[in-house]
């Protein structure tokens, strides 16, 4: 069982005294902000009454939305910590509805702005210059007006959010906290309670009989209550669809990415790319089946490590290797690293109650702090080059632009991450000189190259695919959805689904379904970041230098510009077959390494 927090030493802490000195000091500025966004109900009705009026009140939203930003921030790290605490819990739900309030007191805004023409706004902007600070922010909101409803109805709307959100809500109850899974066997030969956290290390156990008996388990429950999760995720594809309908969108995906102003055609070439190249993945699969020495390989086979050798790399060896390897950037770059790296940005190590997984956060008056928890492995290393890419992006960002720009849409997330990965890889390659070792790191690459392009892609068509079903009337039926997964599952792999039976219920188990349009970002993001990180290893120091333009940019400008910035044109699929250019080279190596019998 892990420790307690007060036995881990200070120094692999992150320090949130920087955020705010005290608790108390938290819980002033939040009386301070309730009552501040109380008082910012005078503003309604006023907006565009002058110029003055314009951006007085625009600004003084972006104040409140930065300070709230910070204060939530703290609240909910607090909280990940240890979510055991039930002050910080406390914290964290007063920090959620003071959000909701603040959305709740300006949801005026939109549509009294929406009431001004253009060339009204170009007057006001004449008349008080200081608006043209803010040009690209209401650039935007201009190109949003044929979507924008009346104030009265965006305030319903507004007023309804709990209620929309109840199915993403009620999935996470049901999965996270209701559903119990069977008793299982570990290596150890102990019964162990299955969950979604130990299910992954089963997954990846070398012992065949323990990764089916655990899969099969995970499977059954959701076989019983497959019909719970059908009426949940169609429920939430339905509040997806009926909001695109009513802001008069064409369909949810439209409205999705337009929230980033991302045409459909990227998406698109997503998906037919993806599929061009899906006899790779194929050729993976079926290499995979030679390694493990199977006549028949199974979904349940495809997440057990191929390498016999175990790279492992402590907390402070990853940390002189990751300074090391971005250095690539420049000097800039490494002094924020290394910052980063010594002055308690980080919250390292496990203990009883701290939220799972990995992040990077903060907010624009904050450090960009991480969350890991650490394990002396090869995937932590990338783990933690992962996320230094996304506080490096968030700090570059924050130094750079004003708060009204001061971050970065999701869509330009995941490349700074995954860059600093592939840069780790291409390093790592380049050193290594023992072929097990290569092996490994090969077989590192190319394992997530196949969750993040490949899967998230099957997901990201999988999403589309419903949403046009209950768009076109048809039932989201447990059956319609097994059905639906399981084909497009075995298009995918190349493995027949008469011998995965199983796999048909995933869907059932994977939240970003209810994330709206959001998985295929990860997939673009990581063959954008394959793209660049080849570019910034094997290009010119002007590569380089777009490069931190475009971490400088944050939302200066509209995503697909500024990624364009950095060399990158995601309207095209070159980038993509870029990536799979890199994905098959690597391939063949693998190949060529397993016939040497580098594998065994």
């Amino acid at each position: 069982m892990s420790d307690n927090r007060s036995h881990i030493d200070e120094k692999y802490t992150w320090d949130l005294s920087t955020v705010y000195a005290t608790d108390a000091a938290w819980e002033a500025e939040m009386e301070a902000l309730t009552a501040d966004i109380e008082d910012a109900k005078k503003y309604a009705g006023h907006l565009v009454e002058s110029s003055k009026n314009l951006l007085e009140i625009t600004e003084a939203e972006l104040a409140l939305s930065r300070r709230l930003e910070k204060a939530y921030v703290y609240a909910s790290m607090k909280n990940d910590q240890d979510t055991t605490v039930a002050k910080y819990q406390e914290f964290q739900a007063k920090a959620t509805a003071l959000y909701a309030k603040y959305s709740e007191v300006f949801s005026f805004y939109e549509p009294e702005f929406m009431t001004l023409s253009k060339e009204d706004f170009a007057a006001f902007v004449v008349e008080t210059p200081d608006l043209k600070k803010y040009a690209h922010f209401f650039e935007k909101i201009f190109r949003r007006q044929a979507h924008v409803l009346s104030q009265a109805e965006e305030e319903l709307l507004a007023g309804a959010g709990e209620i929309f959100g109840a199915a993403g809500e009620t999935f996470e109850i049901l999965d996270n906290a209701d559903i119990v899974f069977p008793l299982v066997t570990d290596e150890k030969g102990e019964e162990v309670q299955l969950s979604h956290g130990n299910f992954i290390s089963f997954m990846e156990s070398k012992n065949r009989d323990i990764r089916k008996s655990a899969y099969e388990a995970m499977y059954s429950t959701y076989n019983q209550y497959q019909h719970t999760y059908a009426k949940t995720l169609q429920t939430n594809v339905k509040v997806h669809n009926y909001n695109a309908r009513v802001h008069k969108f064409a369909s949810a995906r439209e409205a999705a990415l337009a929230a980033n102003f991302i045409p459909e055609s990227v998406y698109e070439t997503l998906l037919e790319t993806v599929n061009k190249h899906l006899p790779l993945l194929h050729r993976y699969v079926k290499l995979r089946q030679t390694i493990l020495g199977l006549d028949d390989l199974k979904m349940y086979d495809i997440y057990t490590p191929l390498s016999k050798t175990d790279m492992s790399f402590t907390y402070e060896a990853a940390l002189e290797k990751a300074e090391e390897v971005l250095t690539v950037f420049g000097k800039d770059y490494s002094e924020r690293v290394h910052r980063a790296f010594t002055e308690r940005w980080i919250d390292v190590h496990v203990n009883k109650g701290k939220r799972s997984g990995a992040y990077s956060g903060g907010s624009y008056d904050t450090n960009a702090f991480m969350l890991l928890n650490w394990q002396d492995t090869l995937d932590n290393l990338y783990t933690l080059v992962h996320e230094t890419g996304h506080s490096l992006h968030s700090t570059f960002t924050r130094e750079n632009q004003p708060y009204v720009y001061g971050d970065y849409s999701l869509f330009l997330a995941e490349i700074a991450s995954t860059t600093n990965e592939n840069i780790m890889t291409e390093t790592l390659l380049k050193e290594v000189e023992d072929d097990k070792q290569r092996f490994a790191i090969l077989n590192h690459y190319l394992d997530g190259f196949k969750g993040t392009v490949f899967r998230q892609t099957q997901f990201a068509e999988f999403e589309h695919l419903i949403h046009k079903a209950d768009q076109d009337g048809v039932v989201l039926t447990s059956e319609y959805l097994n059905k639906l997964y399981a084909d497009l599952n075995e298009k995918y792999y190349g493995l027949a689904k008469e011998d995965n039976p199983e796999i048909q219920f995933e869907w059932a188990r994977i939240p970003h379904f209810y994330y709206n349009y959001y998985v295929y970002q990860y997939a673009t993001g990581f063959a954008a970041a394959s793209y660049l990180a080849n570019k910034i290893v094997h290009g010119t120091q002007e590569d380089k230098d777009k490069y931190l333009d475009y971490l400088k940019a944050g939302n200066s400008d509209y995503s697909l510009n500024v990624i364009a910035k950095a060399g990158v044109d995601m309207t095209t699929s070159d980038y993509l077959d870029a990536a799979f250019e890199v994905f098959e080279e690597r391939l063949t190596e693998l190949e060529d390494l397993v016939a040497k019998g580098a594998h065994k």
